[in-house]
């Protein structure tokens, strides 16, 4: 058994996890556009793959939490999990798409000084300057993600927000067809269907430019909610969701598909699964896992864990017209190295700044408004 109390309303790495995702994509974005490369933290998609699993965990952890007075036979619970979803995420991201729409073109200068300085293809004017109504439409209704046309169309890494509010939309009926089939026969049949509507876009000439149609990373969403499902597990049990989990990350689908990711992306799954059951790693190991993910639940981490939407919203806005004044001012004069630590000198505070107060100012007004508006719901039973 993991070492989970039911009673928790909380896993103390799961904080310090998001918390971490977030800082990964914001460093490997900045190396990116700073030019100079490390190991591991250049590849800032391995960190979205992280929240992405890190949210099919939560979903699942709070669907278990909440099954006994939010049971899921009440057409009020659906509501009231949409709502809190939404309420979650979208008055923070509506906030900083006016923001990255009103700013399009500076960013859009800016990150043309940085490709033609890196010898890189540069961006699509489109993702930076269509300020119209149909772009705006598009993205504030959250359906952006299930066109190819309009999935990478702002200067915010919102592509995976579109790809999240899918996800939300469509878990309660994953959870239905994995409680009805069996958790492991559930997920093995959602990859499948996923799969075949993948090759049939493939064959129909349909490509996305970033992995924001949910059904190339369903499979990296289902290695988080198996590894939630087994908290409740016995030893076994726990171990084989695990190892389910390992094998989905494995399947060639949902951007780049390297050896050396794909082996990331396991390390990634195993990571996770021990700081939770870190009791199956014996009293030494597992006493060391166990530090390790209480201290990812400590202030800071929590903190870090809270901001962390916010700082992978705000964070390009910052980063692209720092990293383009560093390139203007001293091009070649300054090492890939120290442009690195310049910028993120200065980006880092800057973005967990932003992330505090607007975390302040829009998202938590954003979780007590879900509450209040749920609280007032009578629930009403689903319809067959």
């Amino acid at each position: 058994m993991a070492d989970y109390d039911p009673r928790n309303t909380r896993i103390d790495c799961l904080d310090g996890l998001r918390g971490l995702a977030s800082l990964w994509v914001m460093i490997g974005h900045a190396l990116l556009l700073t030019g100079w490369r490390l190991p591991v933290l250049s590849e800032p998609d391995l960190g979205v793959d992280l929240f992405i699993m890190l949210s099919g965990f939560l979903m699942v952890f709070h669907y278990q939490l909440r099954a006994g007075k939010e049971p899921w036979e009440l057409a009020s619970t659906w509501a009231s999990f949409w709502l809190r979803r939404f309420l979650r995420i979208a008055p923070l991201y509506y906030l900083l798409l006016a923001v990255a729409f009103v700013l399009g073109a500076w960013l859009f200068e800016s990150r043309m000084v940085i490709d033609a300085f890196l010898g890189r293809t540069p961006q699509s004017p489109q993702r930076y300057l269509d300020n119209g109504l149909t772009n705006g439409l598009m993205h504030v209704s959250f359906l952006f993600g299930l066109s190819p046309d309009y999935a990478y169309r702002t200067p915010l890494p919102d592509w995976s927000i579109g790809l999240e509010m899918q996800f939300y939309a469509a878990f309660p009926f994953i959870m239905l067809l994995l409680k009805k089939s069996g958790w492991l026969k559930g997920a093995l049949f959602t990859v499948v269907i996923a799969a075949a509507i993948v090759s049939a876009a493939s064959l129909l000439g349909i490509h996305f430019p970033m992995p924001a149609f949910l059904p190339l990373k369903m499979h990296i969403f289902l290695c988080g909610m198996l590894l939630a499902l087994g908290l409740h597990a016995n030893r076994s049990k726990a171990v084989l969701h695990a190892a389910a989990a390992m094998a989905l990350v494995l399947l060639p689908i949902g951007g780049d598909i390297t050896a050396t990711k794909m082996l990331m992306r396991v390390l990634l799954v195993g990571v996770f699964f021990a700081l939770i059951h870190h009791r199956l790693a014996g009293d030494v190991l597992g006493g060391v896992l166990r530090a390790v993910s209480t201290s990812l639940g400590n202030r800071f981490f929590h903190w870090l864990g809270e901001l962390s939407f916010g700082a992978y919203l705000w964070h390009l806005i910052f980063l692209q017209p720092i990293a383009a004044y560093f390139i203007g001012a001293f091009g070649d004069a300054m090492s890939p190295a120290a442009r690195f630590a310049a910028v993120t000198t200065i980006l880092v505070p800057l973005v967990y700044v932003a992330a505090w107060a607007t975390f302040l100012a829009v998202e938590r007004p954003g979780q007590k408004l879900a509450k209040r508006l749920i609280g007032r719901w009578k629930a009403q039973p689903v319809r067959a």
